[in-house]
C-alpha cells in the first residue's frame, strides 16, 4: 500500500547581500594629493618663463636700486640714496610730465580713430575683411621700420607731410626738430600703428552686441547718433576698458618711438621715463639711479591701473 505524500512546495532562495562598493578611500587620496603636483607641471611651461624674466629681474633691480653701481665694478650700499637724488632732481618731474603728455595726446587720438575704424568696418562694406587686413598690418610691423618712416615722412625739408603742407600753401612746422613738435610726431606715429590693434578689440565687442537690441532701439525712433551714445558704447565698455588699461601701460612704457625719431630731443623736449632709464643705465653708468626710476615707475604704473579697475563699477557694463 503506498501512501501518498503531498507536495512539498519549494522554499524560495534568498537573495544575495549586495555587494559592498569597492573602497576608493585611498585612490581618491592619492589623486588629491596628487593634484597640485598635476598642475604645477602644466603652469611650469609658463611659470618658469615669468619667474626667470620677470619676477627674478624684478626683485634684482629692487637691490640694484638700493646700491651705486655703474656695471662694472662692484655694487656699494647707499640705502635709499638714489630714491631720494631722483626725487629731488627737476629732470625727474620733466619726463614724467613729458611721459603724461604723450599719453594724453595718444589716447584719444588712438581711441577715437581706433572706434570709428570699428564701426565701419563692422556695417556690410564691400571689401572689409582686406581692409580689416590692412589697417592692422602697422601693429606687426616692428617700431623702429615705423619710426623711421614717419620720421623721413616729416622730415621738416624734404618730408613727404610738409611737401603737401607747402603745395597747400601752409607753412610746415619743424616737427622731430623742433622742441615744440618733436613729441606731437611721436604722438602721430604711435597713434597710426596702433590703430589696427584698437580696432580689433573694438571690433569684436561691436559684433558681441545682439541686434535686437538695435532693432529695438530702432522701434523707439532712436537715430545713429542716439544709438550710439545710449546702446553702442555702453555694451562696449568692457572692450573699451580693456583698451584704456592697455594703452595707458603701454604709454608709460613708451621708449621704441622715441629712441629711433628723436633719442628723447632735441633738447629733452621728447625725453620720458623708460628713455631716461636707457641713458642712465648705459650712457652715464648709473645703473642703481636707473633701477630706482623703473619701480618708481612700476609704482605709478600699478597705482594708474588699479584706480581704473576700481573706478570701473562706475561705468563699464558686463551686462
Amino acid at each position: 500500500m503506498t501512501l501518498a505524500t503531498a507536495p512539498v512546495a519549494p522554499t524560495e532562495s534568498a537573495p544575495p547581500p549586495p555587494e559592498a562598493p569597492p573602497v576608493r578611500g585611498g585612490r581618491r587620496k592619492r589623486i588629491t594629493l596628487n593634484y597640485p603636483l598635476i598642475v604645477l607641471a602644466f603652469l611650469l611651461p609658463s611659470a618658469i618663463p615669468l619667474v626667470l624674466f620677470v619676477l627674478v629681474p624684478m626683485i634684482a633691480a629692487a637691490w640694484v636700486s638700493l646700491n651705486e653701481w655703474n656695471l662694472i665694478a662692484p655694487l656699494e650700499f647707499v640705502g635709499l640714496d638714489n630714491y631720494t637724488k631722483l626725487l629731488t632732481d627737476p629732470t625727474t618731474s620733466e619726463i614724467f610730465l613729458h611721459t603724461i603728455y604723450y599719453i594724453v595726446g595718444y589716447l584719444p587720438i588712438v581711441f577715437v580713430g581706433g572706434l570709428a575704424l570699428a564701426l565701419a568696418l563692422n556695417t556690410a562694406l564691400k571689401g572689409r575683411s582686406f581692409l580689416r587686413g590692412i589697417y592692422f598690418l602697422p601693429v606687426v610691423t616692428s617700431w623702429i621700420v615705423v619710426a623711421l618712416v614717419w620720421r623721413w615722412l616729416l622730415s621738416p625739408g624734404t618730408g613727404v607731410v610738409n611737401t603737401v603742407l607747402a603745395f597747400l600753401g601752409v607753412n610746415g612746422p619743424g616737427w622731430w626738430t623742433d622742441p615744440n613738435w618733436a613729441m606731437p610726431s611721436i604722438i602721430i606715429a604711435s597713434a597710426w600703428k596702433d590703430l589696427g590693434f584698437v580696432m580689433v578689440i573694438l571690433l569684436a565687442g561691436l559684433q558681441a552686441i545682439p541686434t535686437d537690441v538695435y532693432d529695438a532701439a530702432k522701434i523707439d525712433g532712436a537715430g545713429w547718433w542716439r544709438k550710439l551714445f545710449s546702446v553702442t558704447l555702453p555694451l562696449l565698455s568692457p572692450s573699451s576698458f580693456f583698451v584704456l588699461v592697455i594703452s595707458l601701460i603701454n604709454g608709460f612704457q613708451v621708449f621704441d618711438q622715441v629712441y629711433a625719431m628723436t633719442g628723447g630731443g632735441p633738447n629733452g623736449a621728447s625725453q620720458v621715463v623708460v628713455q631716461q632709464i636707457y641713458d642712465l643705465t648705459f650712457r652715464y653708468g648709473r645703473a642703481g639711479e636707473a633701477s630706482a626710476l623703473s619701480w618708481m615707475l612700476f609704482v605709478v604704473v600699478l597705482a594708474v591701473t588699479l584706480i581704473q579697475i576700481r573706478g570701473q563699477k562706475k561705468w563699464v557694463n558686463y551686462g
